[in-house]
C-alpha cells in the first residue's frame, strides 16, 4: 500500500515562508535608508554626496519593497523569478544609494551581503552565483564610476575587494544550506507519508480484527475501540458530547475486571457477559500499552466463536468419518436394490412377496437418500462470499426452480419492499439453502388435499437483509421446533432429517443465521437473517 503525503508541497511552503521574511527585511531596509534620508539624524552618518539622488533612491525604494512584500504573500508564480526580481532591486538600491552617500558604503555592502545570501537560499546554484557576480559587478562598478568621475572613493580597493569575495562566498554558502533544506523537507515528507500510511494500515488492521480491542487510559476513559469491540459492546456511543465514556458506564463487569487486573496483575479465566440486548460470553484480557503507564490495551475474545470452531472441528471429524461410512453402505446397498429389482421381474412371485419386494426397494431408496445426504455434507466446502444483489438472486432462482416442478400445482409467490438489496453471501450455498427451505414448505407445508401456497419475501429488518419462506400449511408443532435443525430428526417416514440440518449449517458458514417463526394466523416461517455488503467475512 502507498500513500501520498497530504502535504507534497511542504518545503515549498518553507521556501515561500523564508521569501516572505525576506521580503520584510527588505522593507526593514528601505525604512532604515528613509530615515537616513529624511531624518535630521542621517548625518550622524554621513552627509550625503548627491542628495537629489538620495531622495529619490529612497522614494521609490520603500514602495518597491512594499509592493515585493505583498507579491511574496499573494503572488504564487516561481520563487526563483521573485527571489532574482528582489535581489536585483537590492543591488541596484545598493550601488545607488552607496554612490549617493558614500559614508553609508560599509553598512550598505553587509546589508546587501545578507540579500544575496537570501536569494541563494532560494534559487539554483547558477542563479546564485549570478546573483553574487552581479552584486560584485555593482560594488566594483560604483567604485570604478566614482573613480572615473575625479571623486575618489572613500573606501580602499582592498574592502570593495573583500566584500566582492563575500558575496561569492555568502552565495555559495547559503545555497548549499538551502540545498540541505528542500532534501531534509522531501525526507520529512517521505518520512511522514510512510508514517501515515503504516498508521493507516495498523487501523485498518486493528479495525477488522475479530478480537476485540479497546484502549483504555488511566482514569478508565475508552479512547478507542474497534468495530469487534463495539459489536460485542451492544453498538454504544463510546463518547457523550464529544467527551469519552468511562467504562464502567459502558461495562460494569468489564471495568471491575480491568481494576482487578491493576492491582494485582492477575488475569481471571472465567468469562464475563457483555451487550444491552443480546448478551455475548467473552474472556478478556489486559496489556499496558507503556511499562510505567496506565493506558490498558483491553482485548475481548468472543467464547461463542471459539465453541464454534470447536464444533466446527468435531463436524469435519464426522464428516470425514460419515462420508467413509456412507461409502462402505453404498455398495451393498446397490447390490440389494439390484437384486429387488431382478426379483421383480419374476413371474412366479405371488402379490404378498411382491409387496415385501417394493418395501425393501422403497428402504433402499431411502437409506441411498440419506448416504447422499451424508456425502454432501461431508464434501461442504468453505463458504466463499461474494457481494451480490439479493432481490435480483431470489428472483432468478424462482423462475428456474419453477421450471423444474409442473405447473398449476402449487402456488409460489414472490415478495419484495426493495429493488435491489446487496448481501455477502456464498451464491452456490444460498442456493441450496433456497432449495431445501422451498422443497419442505412444499412438501409439509400444504393442508391436506390442497396446492402448496408458499411465499418467497425479501426486505430489510434494520440493516441486515431477510429471506422468509412463509407457507399456509398446518404449522410445526411446539414440540418439535425444538428438534427442528437437529440431523436425522424427520417427522416423515420418507425424509432423511436431513435437510435442515445442513441448511443451518450452510447458513453458519455464511455468518447468517437461520430460525424458525411460528405464524399465528397458520403456517410456519423459516427466516434467513443474511450479512450485509460491509459485514466481516465470516470464520
Amino acid at each position: 500500500m502507498t500513500r501520498t503525503p497530504r502535504r507534497p508541497d511542504a518545503a515549498e511552503d518553507a521556501l515561500r515562508r523564508e521569501l516572505y521574511l525576506f521580503a520584510l527585511y527588505r522593507t526593514l531596509e528601505a525604512s532604515l535608508l528613509a530615515l537616513i534620508v529624511f531624518s535630521p539624524f542621517g548625518g550622524l552618518v554621513s552627509e550625503p554626496r548627491d542628495r537629489f539622488l538620495a531622495v529619490t533612491v529612497a522614494i521609490a525604494y520603500l514602495p518597491m519593497a512594499l509592493a515585493l512584500l505583498l507579491a511574496s504573500r499573494r503572488d504564487h508564480s516561481s520563487l526563483a523569478w521573485q527571489a532574482c526580481v528582489g535581489v536585483g532591486v537590492d543591488i541596484l538600491v545598493a550601488a545607488l544609494i552607496t554612490h549617493a552617500i558614500p559614508g553609508a558604503a560599509p553598512g550598505v555592502a553587509m546589508m546587501l551581503l545578507f540579500n544575496v545570501g537570501a536569494a541563494a537560499l532560494l534559487v539554483p546554484l547558477p542563479l546564485a552565483m549570478a546573483t553574487a557576480a552581479a552584486a560584485a559587478a555593482a560594488v566594483v562598478g560604483e567604485y570604478l564610476w566614482n573613480s572615473l568621475a575625479g571623486a575618489p572613493s572613500e573606501r580602499p580597493l582592498a574592502e570593495v575587494l573583500m566584500f566582492s569575495v563575500s558575496f561569492f562566498a555568502m552565495a555559495t554558502v547559503s545555497n548549499l544550506l538551502g540545498r540541505q533544506m528542500r532534501e531534509s523537507h522531501a525526507v520529512a515528507d517521505l518520512r511522514t507519508a510512510e508514517a501515515a500510511n503504516l498508521n493507516e494500515v495498523n487501523g485498518l488492521i486493528i479495525r477488522r480484527m475479530r478480537i476485540g480491542v479497546l484502549l483504555v487510559d488511566g482514569g478508565g476513559f475508552v479512547r478507542l475501540a474497534n468495530e469487534a469491540a463495539l459489536m460485542l459492546l451492544g453498538d454504544i456511543d463510546l463518547a457523550v458530547e464529544g467527551k469519552p465514556r468511562n467504562l464502567r458506564d459502558i461495562a460494569p463487569q468489564l471495568a471491575t475486571r480491568l481494576h482487578d487486573w491493576r492491582k494485582n496483575d492477575v488475569t481471571s479465566d472465567v468469562p464475563i457477559q457483555l451487550g444491552t440486548e443480546e448478551q455475548v460470553e467473552v474472556l478478556p484480557r489486559f496489556a499496558r500499552l507503556l511499562v510505567d503507564g496506565e493506558t490498558t490495551l483491553v482485548f475481548l475474545d468472543d467464547t461463542s466463536l471459539v465453541s464454534r470452531r470447536a464444533e466446527s472441528l468435531t463436524l469435519a471429524a464426522m464428516g470425514r468419518f460419515s462420508a467413509s461410512l456412507a461409502h462402505e453402505i453404498r455398495n451393498p446397498l446397490a447390490a440389494i436394490s439390484y437384486a429387488t429389482q431382478l426379483l421383480e421381474e419374476s413371474n412366479n412371485l405371488d402379490d404378498g412377496d411382491r409387496r415385501l419386494l417394493q418395501i425393501v426397494h422403497q428402504q433402499c431408496m431411502r437409506t441411498n437418500g440419506i448416504v447422499e445426504s451424508v456425502l454432501g455434507l461431508a464434501r461442504r466446502e468453505r463458504a466463499q462470499p461474494e457481494n451480490i444483489d439479493l432481490v435480483a438472486f431470489v428472483r432468478r432462482f424462482l423462475d428456474e426452480y419453477l421450471e423444474t416442478i409442473p405447473p398449476d400445482l402449487d402456488d409460489i409467490k414472490f415478495s419484495h419492499g426493495i429493488a435491489s438489496l446487496p448481501v455477502l453471501v456464498d451464491p452456490r450455498h444460498l442456493q441450496q439453502l433456497l432449495t431445501v427451505l422451498l422443497q419442505n414448505s412444499l412438501r409439509y407445508g400444504r393442508m391436506p388435499g390442497q396446492p402448496a401456497r408458499v411465499i418467497l419475501r425479501v426486505e430489510k429488518r434494520g440493516d441486515s437483509p431477510v429471506i422468509e419462506v412463509l407457507d399456509r400449511g398446518p404449522g410445526i408443532p411446539d414440540a418439535v421446533v425444538a428438534q427442528l435443525f437437529r440431523p436425522f430428526f424427520t417427522t416423515s417416514e420418507h425424509g432423511t432429517g436431513l435437510g435442515l440440518y445442513i441448511a443451518r449449517e450452510l447458513s453458519r458458514a455464511n455468518g447468517a443465521n437461520l430460525e424458525y417463526i411460528a405464524v399465528p394466523a397458520g403456517g410456519a416461517c423459516f427466516r434467513l437473517t443474511l450479512p450485509g455488503p460491509d459485514a466481516l467475512p465470516p470464520a
